[in-house]
């Protein structure tokens, strides 16, 4: 069964790659990027209806890429990636039978790429955007503070458009991530060694999605021996940044499609594949939620009376009827619940029972100060601040000479804009009701 349908998605993809987009090489020679385009080529003003994609990997859900172009509402759609060529551009014009103004594939293979005024404006004049897969490393490397994250975070926050990603596109779009920069990792090296080299977690998000803020996001699940680094991952976090980490991960042919309320659908090829899952993972909020080891050079160990993680599994249809409510945590159907924990750097599963949720703050001392810190950094338009409590908090910008020329007040996740001020280095001071924060800002567009 998986090689015919592996032989379908080859099939799918090469057939694609040569079928008649308009292809154009839209700047000069000596300049990096590549533009494949279809459709018009007029840019058309609408409005977009949010949503995020996140699919595991391989052959795209034709069921779940029809839920993100819908939300586009007939606007231009831009695929970036590493490398590659235009292999989804009819697919997503034509092939799925939704209407849109246009298809843009941008082949991004650098740092200068990014950066270029037409990738800018692209990006910025999007409806909606799709990740490619490739080498997320690439994508951090070349990407992260650069047009491609700042226009993503504007595509979700701003404008209110469809963002989805597949395999390392899927990989980035947490509020943590798996870099990837040292190569891969298996779960026996992550297991038995949370802080090996090669697990190279950043605990900044590539994009400020709030709703994905204290979710990490995985790939490639089918294979099992994801769900050990996943594990060693979410250990990790919860450690390093002192709150529970959260997980969505996805089989390769599976996809969860989150809409503005945050409920969450899972769409897959269940009843004729039934083994098509997402994985929603959520840490133990209960005190103390944090592993009993957690150390560099030893194996983890989470055990928590055999419930560190509580783990509600989807077989994903084409209806998309299933699904895991992100903000309702007490919301979900069409699953089933499993406890994951780690004895000395061994995973085991068990049926489990639902995750209830912590009251607020719950697992947090009164006594313990606020973590803060701000995305994305460089930026254009907007921060975010990052912080281990969901507290109040007011802020204060300070130009070079310590003159306040911003000032407000907020919630950790909500953007806060900046596009007043000038390009330059300022000094981001953030007030808790415990503590005071200060972080260099830079604006530079």
């Amino acid at each position: 069964m998986l090689i015919s349908r592996m032989c379908l998605y080859i099939h799918k993809k090469v057939l694609l790659a040569f079928l008649g987009s308009a292809i154009f090489h839209s700047i000069a020679y000596s300049q990096s990027y590549t533009s494949y385009f279809t459709g018009d080529t007029t840019d058309i003003n609408i409005q977009p209806t949010f949503g995020i994609c996140l699919m595991g990997g391989a052959t795209e859900d034709d069921n779940a890429m029809t839920w993100f172009l819908q939300r586009a509402n007939g606007g231009d759609v831009v695929v970036i990636r590493a490398s590659g060529g235009n292999g989804y551009n009819d697919y997503l014009f034509s092939d799925l039978g939704i209407t849109v103004n246009s298809v843009e594939t941008l082949v991004l293979p650098d740092s200068a790429s990014a950066r270029h005024p037409y990738v800018r404006r692209r990006l910025q004049e999007a409806e909606a955007i799709f990740i490619a897969g490739g080498d997320q490393y690439n994508y951090h490397r070349f990407w992260k503070n650069s047009a491609v994250d700042s226009a993503l975070t504007h595509l979700v926050n701003v404008k209110g458009g469809p963002l989805g990603g597949t395999s390392a596109g899927m990989a980035i779009l947490g509020g943590a991530y798996f870099s990837a920069q040292n190569g891969t990792v298996t779960s026996a090296q992550a297991l038995n060694n949370p802080y090996d080299n090669k697990v190279a977690l950043v605990t900044q998000p590539f994009v400020n999605i709030p709703i994905l803020t204290e979710y990490i996001t995985d790939t490639h699940f089918d294979n099992p021996d994801r769900r050990g680094r996943t594990t060693a991952f979410l250990g990790r976090l919860t450690t390093d940044l002192n709150m529970p980490f959260n997980a969505i991960a996805c089989d390769e042919y599976t996809a969860v499609c989150i809409d503005s309320d945050g409920k969450a659908v899972v769409f897959g090829g269940d009843p004729q594949y039934p083994d098509d899952y997402a994985y929603f993972i959520h840490s133990n909020c209960e005190t103390p939620f944090a592993p009993e080891t957690c150390t560099s050079g030893t194996p983890l160990t989470w055990n928590l009376n055999q419930k560190a993680l509580y783990v509600y599994r989807i077989a994903g249809n084409a209806t998309g009827n299933r699904y895991r409510h992100l903000t309702q945590l007490n919301d979900f159907s069409g699953g089933e619940w499993l406890n994951w924990y780690v004895a000395n750097g061994s995973l085991t599963s068990s049926p489990g029972e639902a995750f209830e949720p912590c009251t607020e703050n719950n697992n947090i001392s009164e006594a313990e100060e606020i973590h803060t810190n701000i995305y994305p950094n460089p930026t254009a338009d907007f921060i975010s601040v990052y912080a281990n409590q969901h507290n109040f908090f007011t802020f204060q910008i300070l130009d070079m000479q310590g003159k306040t020329v911003q000032s407000g007040k907020g919630f950790p996740g909500e953007n806060i804009g900046v596009n007043e001020l000038s390009d330059g280095i300022y000094v981001i001071k953030i007030t808790s009701p415990k503590s005071e924060q200060y972080h260099k800002l830079i604006i530079n567009r």
